[in-house]
């Protein structure tokens, strides 16, 4: 047999996401090319990995055998690399962090400093709604998550990071006649899908306020809730992180209604049983000397709209 650790890796995604299209997306190929790898490999066997039932792909018995091998030579394989990397003297291994979808304005600027100083580590970022993180969480799937809300059952230990401030915001020269939030019950109000911590904000205000809006619509990511509040669509309730450029080029513009802005804080939160590995462990190490120097070096244009960013 002739197979590569790429085409391992392929398959393994494709197994486990059941559609070549999502798995191309994970990997950040086209679809062809993860069509050709699959093929190449399905040339190693003589017995089918993948069926195609109903325009649907599914994983033949023989395919999970074989993805079962092909997860220990994969996992082998990395575990060799970072022991080449430990004899070196270097830092090895693997984080592994889940963030919600706002929160890919934040993580980033406090991962490259360490990535910086340990180039013998990977690291995994999955951006994804806020039940997704905690699920992954919960069942020990990463070292690490950002959210901004955690649920009371969960027991973990937090480093508070900095504020996430949620505002009303709308096109330029909307209607509002007041601070009055009843206003808000005309006009069409832009959610973000089921499972968001924003969508949860927006409608614990909303019901705080008494305020039943009459037009709705729902979309599926902050971008395209943005771009359709800077289109006109409606207004909405986003964190002030994601629409930093929007709001200086003058597409967007905050109203200060009576409730607003919501305040919460951005947190990374670990199990609290969960035993570190010497990355986890010296990322958080990381964390609590430099996170104040992170806020002050990317974060001080929070000023210009709300204020002064606090600090933990």
């Amino acid at each position: 047999m002739d197979f590569t650790l790429h085409q391992l890796k392929i398959f393994l995604k494709v197994a486990e996401l059941g559609s070549i299209t999502r798995a191309a997306e994970e990997l950040y190929l086209t679809q062809p090319a993860v069509s050709i790898q699959l093929r190449n490999m399905q040339d190693q066997f003589d017995i089918p990995l993948t069926e195609v039932i109903g325009r649907r792909l599914y994983i033949t018995p023989f395919g999970r055998e074989v993805e079962k091998h092909a997860q220990r030579i994969v996992d082998e394989m990395d575990q060799m690399k970072h022991q080449t990397m430990a004899y070196k003297g270097f830092l090895a291994g693997e984080l592994k962090v889940s963030v919600v979808s706002t929160a890919k304005y934040v993580m980033p600027y406090f991962l490259t400093g360490f990535m910086n100083l340990h180039q013998g580590l990977e690291l995994t970022m999955d951006v994804t709604n806020k039940q997704k993180v905690i699920r992954a969480l919960n069942r020990n799937e990463v070292d690490f998550a950002m959210v901004s809300v955690i649920p009371d059952k969960l027991k973990v230990n937090t480093i508070d990071l900095m504020e996430n401030t949620l505002c009303l915001v709308a096109s330029p020269g909307q209607p509002f006649t007041s601070n009055n939030p009843k206003q808000l019950e005309d006009m069409s109000l832009i959610f973000r899908e089921q499972g968001s911590a924003t969508r949860t904000a927006m409608e614990t205000y909303l019901n705080d306020q008494n305020i039943t809006p009459k037009k709705q619509m729902t979309l599926t990511s902050n971008e395209a809730v943005k771009q359709a509040v800077i289109a006109g669509l409606g207004v909405s309730i986003m964190p002030l992180i994601g629409i930093k450029n929007e709001l200086q080029n003058g597409d967007l513009q905050i109203y200060p209604l009576k409730g607003l802005p919501i305040i919460t804080h951005w947190q990374l939160v670990w199990l609290k049983d969960k035993e570190l590995s010497p990355a986890a462990r010296a990322y958080l190490g990381y964390m609590e000397f430099n996170k104040k120097t992170v806020i002050k070096e990317h974060f001080s244009w929070f000023s210009n709209f709300t204020g002064t960013v606090k600090q933990p």
